[in-house]
């Protein structure tokens, strides 16, 4: 839910300093262990439970329809009223919901935008411990190049800028024959982090407006709303006096650019032959854990859980709710499964419409190297440096309070071992495609 608790809601506004504050985890101690190092990629299977309801009769649906994604900046699923949060700081993604499947279950690979639109993009997995600019010289097929090959117009719009950490490594070369920032939209209000939204709205339905007969577009849409400091060129609803107000203003700004877009495809006659996915690109943290502010520094629900959306106006009728645990890694192949195309066997996520078992991993390495695992309803997380776990029943205690590390010390080397084997393997993938010194 939204709400924080009495101590968030006393806490005095710092203006983002304590994010460099830093607390360390408390857990249980695990023994060490040899790290397994499979070389085959691990899709997060093996240690999953049962799937949820059958999703495999929207296969193929979306054949030959329109494609927008939209990856909203820092947008954690515990904020929304499409996750039951009051107040609904995005109406327009409620609304959108409304013919959607929803993803209950959704998680970031890892809780930072640059290395996280890689797995997106691509399917595939950053690894611990490597620059931005690695992802430059990883080849991959993105979802961009697939659906360009397919006779897809591609294009991506930003309202940040791509020299930001380095965007540009991951978003060049991918299969987009259009890509366009802060810098190309110019805009109303300019900042070191971006312009408005409306103005990139209305350069993404200027470049719809291009459209070819016989050729439908794919748009992916990185609007920047939503980043601290979560500033926004005019007033929002809710009280700003701190900063999770001023971040709930920013997510409704965010929201109304998403409004937006959808009135102009709907305007132009394409809202009911469009596919929209829409997904949080990370979460945003607001100190519900000792030092946790922001999003790069953890890996607990409010910094990787995300609301995760496939709607399809006039084909899906309702809200879905899809209670099984899916990644962003699944992004691509979903989006092919839902086009009736085949999906690259390099992808190392797989369709979110596959009712196979799964788990979600997750990552950080922003301070402490955190690996965790998202498996049913338990949440595991290791500390490598420390070899600390810590275990969540995150069914029944949402925000994570109490470890349960004493009563599952017998299953964590079995986790730690995949963790470590997972991490080892990806780090000799990626190595293989970097540059030389």
């Amino acid at each position: 839910c939204a709400a924080l608790g009495p101590a968030a809601a006393a806490r005095v506004d710092t203006a983002g300093l304590e994010r460099n504050a830093w607390t360390a985890l408390v857990g249980t101690v695990v023994p060490p262990v040899a790290a397994a190092t499979p070389d085959g990629d691990w899709r997060a299977s093996d240690l999953a439970p049962t799937a949820d309801r059958d999703l495999s009769r929207f296969r193929g649906i979306a054949a030959g329809r329109h494609i927008v994604i939209v990856s909203l900046e820092s947008t954690a699923a515990r904020y929304l009223g499409v996750y039951g949060a009051d107040p609904d700081v995005m109406p327009n993604l409620s609304d959108l919901s409304h013919s959607a499947i929803v993803f209950d279950h959704a998680y970031a690979v890892y809780p930072e935008s640059i290395k996280g639109l890689f797995s997106t993009l691509c399917s595939a997995y950053p690894a611990l411990d490597t620059d931005v600019e690695t992802y430059a010289d990883v080849p991959c097929e993105s979802i961009a190049a697939v659906l360009s090959g397919r006779g897809y117009r591609t294009a991506l719009f930003h309202s940040g800028r791509f020299a930001y950490l380095g965007m540009n490594a991951i978003v060049r070369d991918r299969g987009f024959a259009r890509l366009a920032d802060a810098g190309d939209v110019g805009g109303l209000h300019n900042s070191s982090f971006g312009v408005d939204e409306p103005s990139t709205v209305a350069s993404i339905l200027r470049w719809i407006d291009e459209e070819r007969p016989g050729h439908p577009f794919m748009v992916t849409y990185l609007p920047i709303a939503g980043h601290h400091p979560y500033e926004t060129p005019e007033r929002g609803p809710f009280p700003d006096r701190d900063e999770f107000g001023r971040y709930r203003n920013a997510l409704h700004y965010a929201d109304a650019a998403l409004g937006a877009l959808r009135r102009g495809l709907q305007d132009r006659g394409l809202d009911r032959r469009t596919l929209w996915i829409v997904f949080g690109d990370h979460g945003e943290a607001f100190g519900q854990h000792d030092g946790n502010y922001g999003h790069t520094f953890q890996v607990y629900d409010e910094n990787v859980r995300v609301p995760f959306l496939i709607a399809a106006p006039g084909l899906v009728d309702r809200a879905i709710h899809a209670r099984r645990i899916v990644s962003l890694i699944d992004t691509a192949p979903t989006v092919l499964d839902l086009l009736g195309a085949p999906i690259p066997r390099a992808y190392q996520g797989r369709s979110m419409l596959d009712a196979a078992p799964r788990a979600a991993l997750f990552f950080t390495d922003y301070s402490l190297r955190l690996l965790g695992l998202r498996d049913g309803p338990r949440k595991f997380i290791y500390d490598a440096g420390s070899r600390r776990a810590r275990w969540f029943d995150v069914e029944h205690d949402p925000d994570e309070r109490v470890d349960l590390s004493a009563r599952f010390a017998g299953e964590s080397r079995r986790y730690v071992e995949t963790l470590l084997g997972w991490s080892a393997a990806q780090q000799r993938r990626l190595a293989g495609h970097a540059s030389p010194q």
